[in-house]
């Protein structure tokens, strides 16, 4: 459903969804596709126990994901060697083109609101398959 800015002004109702590239279900925020923002998005992106996201980057684009709820790892780096503990009330920057993969081992759901310096969360996104089987294998050895 898109409900395009009504002179600059527009609110986006929540109940509103899609499947992002990453592998999960966002409840749509203010974005081109909602209101037709040009240059930042906001979304909320909820992450079941044990979830993990598919190994990406955003080609250009910076991320920012404030911590709603709960905890969640962020697995980052060209093989996703590093990684970053984020809690509740917390914020976490991703620089653009910096590989990375959300991982919820909490045992809990958590909750984000994500933001992107583009129009749409999926702009620039490029899916690295090789590093979701590295990280699969080293999450089942933990």
């Amino acid at each position: 459903m898109t409900t395009q800015a009504n002179n600059g002004v527009a609110v986006v109702k929540p109940g509103q969804t899609y499947q992002g590239k990453q592998g999960f279900t966002y409840g749509s925020g203010a974005s081109s596709e909602t209101v037709g923002a040009n240059q930042v998005c906001m979304n909320i992106l909820p992450m079941p126990a044990g979830a993990v996201a598919k190994a990406h980057y955003h080609q250009g684009i910076e991320t920012i994901a404030y911590m709603l709820e709960g905890e969640c790892i962020v697995h980052y780096g060209d093989q996703l060697e590093h990684q970053v503990l984020v809690r509740q009330g917390e914020q976490c920057f991703v620089a653009a083109d910096v590989p990375h993969a959300p991982g919820n081992q909490s045992g809990s759901p958590c909750t984000w609101i994500v933001v992107h310096s583009s129009g749409s969360d999926q702009d620039g996104i490029v899916l690295l398959p090789k590093l979701d089987e590295e990280l699969a294998a080293r999450l089942a050895a933990d």
